[in-house]
């Protein structure tokens, strides 16, 4: 995982990637964007879970931590759908 972004892909966020929809089940990915401050932990960087449901904007996500089932919630910024 790099510590900035690519030299193309610098400058303002796209809005489309921002208001991404998403739907109750859809299976995603978590890809952290360098240009948004997250606020997940940098260990569940490209681990694949599924939505539980919406808070407003963000997402509740369910992903197996080591050998546990945890819920963290994200904004769709940072989710790619599979």
């Amino acid at each position: 995982m790099g510590k900035k972004k690519k030299i193309r892909q610098r400058g303002k966020i796209r809005l489309s990637s921002y208001f991404k929809k998403f739907n109750v089940g859809d299976s995603v990915a978590v890809v952290l964007d360098l240009g948004v401050k997250a606020s997940f932990p940098k260990r569940i960087q490209g681990s694949v879970g599924k939505i539980i449901s919406e808070s407003g904007m963000y997402k509740l996500i369910e992903l197996k931590d080591g050998n546990k089932v945890k819920k963290f919630i994200i904004h769709p910024v940072h989710l790619k759908k599979i």
